[in-house]
């Protein structure tokens, strides 16, 4: 609620933050493993404003940790390390949508939106920014639509299937279907944005985009591995 003061998002983050929920970040790039002996093995690929050595093995005996190898690969802090020893945290997208901005003014709208990132004004009430919503949920979330083409039909356009992730492959698709379908698979041939021609004959790494077509090709009952 727009309206609401913003002290209430703070206290939702920190909320979530306590039960090991980061929102709007990646797991810090740090490499970790405990050992039997040897002690302590730490490497700094990048220049750290904040760990050394004996911040790192100050942590560590918080978790009676002593043999451990360690590479950070990135400018890591307290906090990195303590998540990555933990190893349990969950890093999710995180999309703030205020609603009722109908309420409020446009200059506290603009203000709300240079302090806040991943900030989305709407308004249900008025249909405000719906659309614009919608397209970032997608986007947030990371979804891939792909459409199939059974062989001599047209593409069907009704009941996409839904990848998430960055790099959506062919194989990735094909077990999303069905296990068994890779143990059957000649080539597919996929039409859209990810096709350098039109169709393209594509093998199990090819990565999908989103709205692309695809057809699976099989191989003939005599080639099958399960024939």
């Amino acid at each position: 609620d727009a309206a609401k003061p913003v002290t209430h998002k703070l206290l939702i983050e920190r909320e979530l933050e306590g039960f090991g929920i980061r929102l709007n970040k990646r797991p810090p790039n740090i490499y970790f493993k405990r050992k039997m002996k040897g002690g302590l093995n730490l490497q700094a690929l990048v220049t750290q404003t904040v760990l050394n050595k004996d911040l790192v093995s100050a942590v560590l005996r918080e978790y009676k940790i002593q043999h451990a190898d360690i590479i950070l690969k990135c400018d890591a802090s307290e906090d990195d390390l303590i998540d990555v020893i933990e190893g349990n945290r969950v890093y999710v997208p995180c999309l703030y949508v205020f609603n009722k901005v109908d309420k409020i003014s446009r200059q506290e709208v603009e203000l709300i939106g240079k302090r806040l990132p991943h900030f989305l004004p709407i308004s249900g009430e008025f249909g405000w920014n719906i659309e614009a919503l919608k397209d970032k949920i997608w986007e947030y979330m990371d979804l891939t639509r792909v459409y199939t083409k059974p062989k001599g039909q047209m593409p069907d356009f009704t009941q996409p299937v839904i990848l998430r992730g960055h790099r959506t492959t062919v194989e990735g698709f094909c077990n999303r279907i069905h296990k068994r379908l890779m143990a059957n698979f000649k080539h597919a041939l996929v039409w859209g944005s990810s096709a350098k021609h039109v169709p393209q004959t594509a093998g199990v790494a090819h990565v999908l985009e989103d709205e692309d077509v695809i057809q699976v090709v099989k191989l003939p009952p005599s080639a099958a591995p399960n024939a």
